[in-house]
C-alpha cells in the first residue's frame, strides 16, 4: 500500500508548495497593503464619522464609504502636512513643537530615535549613508547593515561608523554597532535591494555583489616604469 499511496503524496507536497510560492508575495503583499490602507482608514474615520452625523444625507454612512472617504481624508492631511513642512513657517512650526517634545525626557528620545531612523532610511544616494557589510554577529560572517552616520573616537581620534544592521525577514528590529571604518565594507547595493534581500531573506538579491574590499597595488606595482 506504501508505494500505492507515495506518488499521490509526492505530487501532493510537490503541488502544495508551488502553490505557497506562488501566492506566497501576492499574500505579503495584501498584508503590508490591508496594514497600510486600515491605518489610513483608522486615522481619518473619526472625521468622517462627524460628516455622517452633521450631514442628512444617508450615503455617506455606508460603512465602505466611510472607510474610502477615510483614507482619501489622510493623505489629504498628510500632503497638506508635507507642503506646510516645507515652507518657512512650517518649518518653524515643526522646530517649535520638536522643541516642546524635548521637555518630555520618554516621549522626546522615542521621537528622535524615529526621526533620526526615518531621515537615514530616506537618505538621498548621494549623502553619506549608505548600504553596507560589516562580520557579524562573528567574524568572517558578513552581515547587511545602513551606515547611518560617520563619528570619531575622542581617545584616538579613529573614524568610526554606526551601522543599523536589521533582522532579516522582520527589519523593524535592528543591532546598531559602532566600529572602525575601516572594517566596514562599502557594497553596490541600493536600499531597494538591501531591503529586498532582507524581506525575502536573500531570496531576492542581485546576480553580484561587492563582498570584499578592493585590493589596491603598492606605488611601484601600479606605476612599473616610475624608477
Amino acid at each position: 500500500m506504501k508505494p500505492l499511496f507515495a506518488q499521490p503524496l509526492r505530487n501532493l507536497q510537490r503541488n502544495v508548495l508551488a502553490g505557497v510560492i506562488t501566492i506566497g508575495p501576492l499574500f505579503v503583499t495584501w498584508l503590508v497593503f490591508s496594514f497600510l490602507l486600515g491605518s489610513l482608514a483608522k486615522a481619518g474615520l473619526p472625521a468622517v464619522q462627524f460628516l455622517a452625523a452633521v450631514l442628512p444625507e444617508k450615503w455617506i454612512g455606508q460603512p465602505w464609504l466611510q472607510s474610502t472617504l477615510a483614507v482619501v481624508l489622510t493623505l489629504l492631511a498628510l500632503y497638506i502636512l508635507g507642503s506646510l513642512t516645507s515652507l518657512v513657517i512650517g518649518r518653524q512650526a515643526l522646530n517649535l513643537f520638536e522643541t516642546l517634545l524635548d521637555r518630555l525626557p520618554f516621549v522626546a528620545k522615542v521621537y528622535t530615535s524615529v526621526r533620526q531612523l526615518l531621515d537615514s532610511m530616506m537618505a538621498k544616494k548621494d549623502s553619506s549613508q549608505r548600504v553596507v557589510l560589516i562580520d557579524f554577529p562573528l567574524p568572517g560572517q558578513k552581515s547587511i547593515g545602513f551606515l547611518t552616520r560617520t563619528l570619531f573616537d575622542s581617545t584616538t581620534g579613529i573614524e568610526l561608523a554606526a551601522v543599523l544592521v536589521p533582522n532579516a525577514i522582520n527589519p523593524t528590529s535592528a543591532f546598531l554597532q559602532v566600529l572602525p571604518l575601516e572594517r566596514v565594507v562599502d557594497t553596490d547595493l541600493t536600499m531597494e535591494q538591501a531591503m529586498s534581500m532582507l524581506m525575502t531573506g536573500g531570496a531576492v538579491s542581485p546576480e553580484t555583489i561587492r563582498y570584499s574590499r578592493p585590493v589596491i597595488a603598492p606605488a611601484e606595482e601600479a606605476n612599473p616604469h616610475s624608477a
